[in-house]
């Protein structure tokens, strides 16, 4: 009887524990996009898997949004309906609109130590530019990237070019393209040497050659714009040429997301994407293939891109500081390399490349490297207040060019006085 008694007790309080701990835990709400092909998703989903297995105290329910844009326009809205995410990773380009719509809060409120401040400083300078403003970090570089080039090492050989040595220089780019670019016995073409994306987010890309030729397109405090920058119009006239007097590339607007089949598929020796795509190329090109930095024209250059962590307003202490600790946790050498290995995205802290497992994946696969070592050239990625609006006149003005609709100085100098009456208000 006492022995049974004894064991209702202890059964009894076991069932009084796991209420306690079940009443204690804190719940989160984390929002993430995928932009690019290869395991991003399941690689998320594994990470925060660990993540709750190692900390039984805390709930995460991580929600695939969509796109970069679907998942910008979920957590706004869900913001706006009372019922925000407390955690989401989306576009660094975007933390001026979530400042100016009041939505999210600087990690600085929660990283108050010595060693916090140290742990911020470890993430690279040139994924930090978009993400802190006015003194205050207000993102945590994670889903981070860089556009470079990749080339077919079979095509090149094909065409009478060294399979190891990508063009450096713009020249060199058309050269190469020139030789590249086959057409059948009716004058069709069927391999073309470069492709350059116009759709989707064409200004990134194109952020590229303006870096390159020395423009600038937008200032650090997001409230002005350079897009008649006489060096920008250069830019985009090059990038017209390439099809209209080059003919290395194809004509209008070339698609973002069917660029890496057209690679696959020998319709494009050469093509601009991000290092995001990485993994996927290497898991699907059916040739051996090399990345380079993008060509030079005055400098070396490439705006960075991709995802910040950003902390959501309407949470409650508890649940922002568990928020901090995941994005710690997530960032720290050995997730952050289980996720550059599985996707292709630069790992946003130096020391993870000081890791066993970096060295030897980059030992094995060298071209991981590329985008690392670009971040020396890299430059912040668009970004203004009123950004979707923005970018939306700068995308449309190079459309217009590459279309043919308008020349280069007319389409940027239109975008720029559209620009300036958005952004009055903010200098």
């Amino acid at each position: 009887m006492l022995k049974s008694t004894f064991l209702k007790a202890v059964a009894a309080t076991a069932l009084s524990f796991s209420t306690w701990a079940s009443a204690q835990a804190v719940d989160l709400q984390f929002y993430f996009p995928v932009a690019v092909g290869g395991k991003a998703a399941e690689t998320i989903q594994e990470l925060t898997n660990g993540y709750i297995a190692q900390n039984p105290g805390v709930n995460i329910d991580a929600v695939y949004a969509g796109s970069y844009q679907d998942t910008v326009a979920k957590a706004i809205t869900a913001s706006r309906g009372g019922n925000p995410p407390q955690l989401s990773v989306i576009l660094s380009v975007d933390m001026f609109t979530l400042i100016d719509e009041d939505l999210i809060i600087p990690f600085d409120d929660y990283l108050t130590t010595d060693e916090d401040k140290k742990w911020v400083e470890g993430f690279y300078p040139a994924f930090m530019e978009n993400s802190q403003t006015g003194g205050k970090t207000y993102g945590i570089p994670f889903q981070r990237s860089t556009p470079v080039l990749y080339w077919n090492k079979e095509a090149f050989k094909e065409a009478g070019l060294d399979p190891d040595v990508a063009p450096e220089t713009w020249d060199e780019m058309v050269d190469f393209g020139k030789k590249l670019t086959k057409r059948d016995a009716s004058g069709n073409v069927t391999q073309w040497g470069v492709r350059i994306p116009s759709s989707g987010f064409p200004y990134w890309l194109f952020q590229g050659l303006a870096i390159e030729n020395g423009a600038i397109l937008a200032n650090a405090d997001g409230n002005k714009t350079n897009f008649d920058d006489p060096k920008v119009v250069e830019a985009l006239q090059f990038l017209v040429d390439l099809s209209t007097k080059n003919e290395v590339m194809a004509p209008g607007i070339i698609e973002w997301g069917a660029t890496p089949k057209a690679f696959f598929e020998g319709q494009t020796a050469m093509m601009w994407t991000s290092t995001g795509n990485l993994t996927n190329v290497r898991s699907n090109a059916p040739f051996d293939f090399g990345v380079a930095m993008l060509p030079a024209k005055e400098t070396r250059g490439a705006p960075t891109g991709g995802g910040n962590f950003y902390l959501f307003k309407g949470a409650s202490d508890e649940q922002s500081k568990a928020a901090v600790e995941f994005v710690k946790w997530i960032t720290a050498p050995e997730q952050a390399a289980k996720w550059t290995i599985a996707t292709g995205y630069v790992a946003p802290r130096a020391e993870t490349w000081d890791t066993e497992t970096m060295k030897a994946y980059t030992a094995e696969f060298a071209p991981a490297l590329v985008a690392r070592d670009q971040l020396e050239f890299a430059k912040a990625e668009l970004s203004t207040y009123q950004n979707q609006r923005v970018t939306g006149l700068f995308n449309d003005a190079l459309a217009s060019a590459i279309t043919g609709k308008k020349d280069p100085a007319t389409a940027l100098k239109e975008a720029q006085e559209q620009a300036d009456k958005i952004l009055a208000e903010y200098r």
